[in-house]
């Protein structure tokens, strides 16, 4: 699993203070502390599975005691009827986990399902489809980590781990070799080991990147796929190239053909159907 512990140690820390805090009085007030029973993860959805190594952690976390069954593992194609995981322990820690395990494997199998439509369409290129930062606040290492299990790839973290300069900082910074110098000049003076890559809107601002040899990645926004396709060939492998803007499922196999190395999608993450998965218990 590709998710830091210590990163998810305290994420369920704090979706358990918005949900349970001083404790779930409907589990304290009709069923024994005592008491031990069982549960499964029931699949009612079709597409891609993902959470399951993450739901195993959040079990641990929540209880130790609890004892997790895998059957289909992250990844896995999955219809209505499969059982992903059973699940066996104190019925209070059971419960006390139940929606936040579903939350987080309904939401990271709705991305993973999304994903993989994406990637189908690029079989046969070297394109791969990149996720964004257009993600759910606090949410993005699981939602990321499901874009990675749906066969996608990861861009940038943050706005810490590369400069990406786009249309606000050129503006900003009074056009693109301004933006650029000084953006090598930080990253010179700062001796951080991280990638320059920048936005360009039309074909005088690509060119005007070409001409300084540092910057590692350039990103097309909004061209159309005749537009990438010359964009392509006029950097001839010079640098790492990337595609996007309103990029679908219909026309990214288009956009792949043209030889670009990456095509970021924001939907990947944005706006995606939740899986309807279920954890439905039974007394052991």
């Amino acid at each position: 699993m590709a998710v830091e512990l210590s990163k998810l140690e305290k994420f369920v820390e704090l979706a358990l203070e918005e949900d349970v805090r001083e404790g779930d009085h409907t589990a304290l007030s009709t069923i024994d502390a005592a008491a031990l029973g069982e549960a499964k993860l029931l699949v009612k959805d079709v597409g891609i599975l993902a959470g399951v190594s993450v739901a195993q952690e959040i079990f641990r976390v929540i209880d130790p005691k609890l004892n997790v069954h895998i059957l289909l593992k992250d990844g896995s194609p999955i219809e209505p009827g499969q059982v992903a995981f059973y699940v066996q322990g104190p019925i209070h820690s059971i419960l006390k986990a139940e929606r936040l395990v579903l939350n987080v494997m309904q939401r990271m199998s709705g991305i993973a399902t999304r994903t993989k439509q994406y990637t189908e369409q690029l079989k046969g290129t070297k394109a791969q489809v990149l996720d964004t930062r257009k993600t759910t606040p606090l949410l993005r290492f699981l939602e990321k980590e499901a874009v990675h299990i749906g066969g996608g790839a990861n861009h940038r973290f943050g706005l810490y781990d590369m400069i990406l300069i786009k249309d606000n900082h050129v503006d900003y910074a009074g056009g693109i070799t301004n933006a650029l110098e000084k953006a090598q000049a930080y990253r010179l003076d700062n001796k951080l080991d991280i990638q320059i890559e920048i936005e360009v809107r039309n074909f005088a601002e690509l060119k005007e990147v070409l001409k300084h040899t540092y910057v590692d990645r350039v990103m097309f926004d909004n061209f159309t796929v005749a537009e990438v396709k010359e964009a392509v060939e006029l950097v001839d492998g010079k640098l790492v190239t990337e595609a996007s803007g309103g990029i679908t499922l219909e026309t990214i196999r288009d956009y792949a053909l043209t030889g670009v190395d990456f095509i970021s999608v924001g939907a990947l993450t944005h706006s995606v159907k939740s899986l309807d998965l279920s954890l439905k218990a039974k007394i052991i």
